[in-house]
């Protein structure tokens, strides 16, 4: 892990008030978890098409990100 990363790392964990060990485990989680969230959307796509303009506009809105124009 490069000096830098780590000390970030270790800056914030100590942020939240957590060990280096848990912070690391959170982050592979929320990376795991995203992951996953993208096969079964590539999965979803595959069988019903690919997502209009409106429903990702729609899922953006209803989780409160901006939508990258020209990502659909």
């Amino acid at each position: 892990m490069p000096p830098e990363i780590g000390a970030a790392v270790r800056d914030s964990a100590a942020r939240q008030g957590t060990s280096v060990s848990n912070w690391l485990v959170a982050a592979a989680t929320q990376r795991l978890r995203s992951d996953l969230l993208g096969e079964a959307l590539d999965r979803w796509e595959a069988e019903d098409g690919p997502f209009s303009n409106e429903e990702l506009d729609a899922a953006a809105a209803a989780l409160g990100t901006a939508r990258k124009r020209g990502a659909a």
